[in-house]
């Protein structure tokens, strides 16, 4: 899945350079008169720095993901590869192979022309005329913008301001949600329940499924513990397969929602429970679970753990969001705790060692010794016949020897209490600890987790004893904190790029100002489609933080070209914008359509991938409309407004 979104996000990139040096060619071909031979090597070696440059930076953003531990790192390192190797090959592509085919097939100016205008150059003259008039209106709002540039900067910096004030709005979670196809359906018993009982209510509720899910395409149904935890042999669990989303009027919520109200109340003694996975088959299989909400318990004394799990049920399941509240806390299998009486034992003289023997080799065994023969060695135990079938009663019944030789029945010294026992202790941290899970339905992680934490505070515990979010609310905040991270460092190696490739330390600021023009675009998008912040998004924006730049980085690269040929520094960034206002338009627009399936979501499972594209979609489109006003108008500002070479030692001091 992270290859393949990848090569959707890879379609629209890799031709970015190619593009560039293709377009460029043209211009030198039809401006500058040349040959096509001549126009495909100096346009290609015009652009050629800028093109680098560009690539540069988009490749150094992915060498922090790399480095990314756990669930993320995980996820995106062969989204990195991909894209790291596309570009390469694209940028080589694009130096070699584009001028040279460019070329070839390029006609000279001079060549006959047709007697009649074909359908082609008809399109081409219509294109021509619009994109005429496309420049004419950008010249004109380029001439307003250099009037007034500090109105200009002004103005971004309130719209990049406001959109920031919007980001609380933007909801947090992991991973986005996505329709797996998958309805789970658990049924459970109390602990100890005979397991034909538990299969003969297992089959009434796989009646009642089967019959109300027409969309299914295949299920599984299990009794008894499937898993480690032997807590489970009182419990029946029914899966249900699915057709794809494209295929049927329900989600898998819808039909899990569906199952739960028919399902209530129609099994007797048993406790139904209907959920439908929303996150990635693969953090299943790493994080071990896929419930939206998890909180440890951690403590001790199980019976306190055991109460305070109990409250904080009560507590979480009145918070907005969430649903199918369970624990897995249970009562215990069926135990008698035998307690020796040491008083009458004394006075009876009976050895405590004798007694507790005596117990040990009625149910348990104990080994007699060894037989030997022919050299091989074999234990001999010593244990009452059918031991696991006994009652109490008949255990009890055992005589032992006194110190004076009297036979003394067991009951006589021992107390049997009814009770229950743990079927699995569960440890972390050297803590012991209890679970609790919940879906989140309706509402994005982050604010339900802010809200169980809320709720979770007002429980008293005693000392030593807490409650910690675990499952993906973890994940989610430790990822967070480390693509944060990353992106500042990306940012960080982007400037340092630019400012070797410009050896300069201004104009790199200058092609990064589009980077904060970027987030408008994003929070916009994100907030217009419901879209929250997640590991998805996230690695949008990182990934922007190196592709928006490529646009400055024309635009700066050409106005220092036309400095250095005598141009003023406003007359420059002017026609720097001109030249370049077709490749940016192209290059941009290309990567947008290239997202534009993998943003809608269609197909199966592509929902998973939307934030990605949604984030770089509404980013690339804000820094498209915005970098060709902004950052003429912050080169005028940082510059002289005389000619002047940027690169030079002077222009740097």
């Amino acid at each position: 899945l992270m290859t393949l979104g990848g090569l959707a996000l890879g379609v629209g990139m890799m031709v970015d350079s190619s593009i560039v040096v293709l377009e460029n060619i043209f211009r030198r071909k039809q401006e500058e008169r040349e040959n096509p031979a001549l126009a495909a090597v100096n346009g290609a070696a015009e652009v050629g720095p800028a093109i680098v440059a560009s690539t540069i930076t988009t490749l150094v953003i992915f060498l922090p993901v790399l480095f990314i531990k756990g669930v993320s790192g995980v996820l995106f390192a062969e989204l990195a590869y991909v894209i790291a190797f596309s570009l390469i090959a694209a940028l080589v592509v694009s130096l070699s192979l584009v001028p040279m085919l460019a070329s070839k097939i390029l006609k000279p100016l001079d060549r006959p022309k047709h007697d009649s205008p074909t359908a082609i150059d008809k399109l081409r003259t219509m294109s021509d005329r619009g994109f005429e008039a496309l420049e004419g209106a950008y010249r004109r709002v380029l001439g307003v913008v250099m009037r007034a540039r500090i109105v200009t900067m002004i103005g971004a910096t309130i719209v990049f301001a406001a959109s920031v004030a919007m980001l609380p709005l933007l909801g947090r979670e992991f991973m986005p949600p996505s329709d797996e196809g998958e309805v789970r359906i658990d049924g459970e018993m109390d602990v100890g329940t005979r397991l034909d009982i538990v299969d003969a209510q297992t089959k009434i509720m796989e009646a009642i499924v089967t019959d109300a899910v027409p969309e299914k395409i295949a299920w599984v149904t299990s009794v008894g513990a499937s898993g480690w935890n032997p807590g489970d042999g009182s419990s029946g669990e029914i899966r249900l397969s699915l057709t794809p989303s494209a295929e049927r009027d329900r989600s898998n919520t819808e039909v899990a929602n569906d199952l739960r109200e028919r399902l209530e109340g129609k099994i007797p003694g048993m406790t139904i429970r209907t959920r439908a996975p929303q996150g990635q088959f693969l953090l299943e299989r790493i994080l071990g679970g896929d419930q939206g909400l998890t909180i440890e318990v951690r403590g001790y004394d199980l019976e306190t753990l055991a109460l305070l799990t109990d409250r904080a049920m009560d507590a979480i399941s009145r918070v907005e969001g969430v649903e199918n509240v369970d624990s897995n806390s249970t009562d215990g299998a069926p135990q008698q705790r035998l307690r020796i009486d040491r008083a009458k034992a004394a006075d009876l003289g009976v050895s405590v060692r004798d007694i507790a023997q005596a117990i040990e080799t009625a149910i348990a065994g104990s080994q007699a010794g060894e037989y030997r023969p022919a050299g091989y060695s074999y234990r001999i135990l010593v244990q009452l016949a059918n031991a696991q079938r006994l009652d109490v009663n008949q255990v009890l019944d055992i005589t032992v020897r006194s110190a004076s030789g009297e036979a003394v029945a067991l009951r006589n010294l021992v107390q049997a209490e009814p009770g229950r026992g743990p079927t699995v202790i569960e440890r972390k941290d050297q803590q012991r600890l209890l679970e609790i899970t919940a879906d989140v339905v309706g509402r994005d992680l982050g604010a339900v987790a802010a809200d169980v934490e809320v709720a979770l505070d007002q429980i008293a515990r005693p000392a030593g004893y807490d409650y910690v979010l675990a499952g993906n609310v973890e994940e989610q905040r430790e990822s967070s904190q480390q693509l944060g991270i990353a992106l500042v460092l990306a940012l960080v190696l982007v400037y340092m790029v630019l400012a070797s490739q410009y050896e300069s330390l201004r104009d790199p600021l200058i092609v990064m100002l589009a980077v904060p023009l970027a987030v408008i675009g994003v929070i916009i998008l994100l907030l217009a489609t419901n879209t929250t912040l997640n590991v998805q998004s996230y690695i949008g924006c990182i990934m922007l933080g190196g592709i928006v730049v490529n646009n400055s980085i024309l635009l700066v690269d050409q106005a220092g070209r036309l400095r250095e040929h005598g141009m003023t520094t406003r007359d420059a960034a002017m026609e720097a914008g001109r030249r370049r206002l077709r490749p940016i338009l192209m290059t941009s627009l290309t990567t947008i359509l290239g997202l534009a399936p993998l943003a809608l979501g269609i197909g199966e499972g592509a929902d998973a991938q939307a934030p990605l594209a949604r984030a770089v979609i509404g980013g690339l489109f804000s820094s498209m409309l915005t970098t060709l006003v902004v950052v003429p108008a912050a080169y005028t500002l940082l510059h002289s407004d005389k000619p002047q070479n940027p690169f030079s030692a002077e222009a740097n001091s």
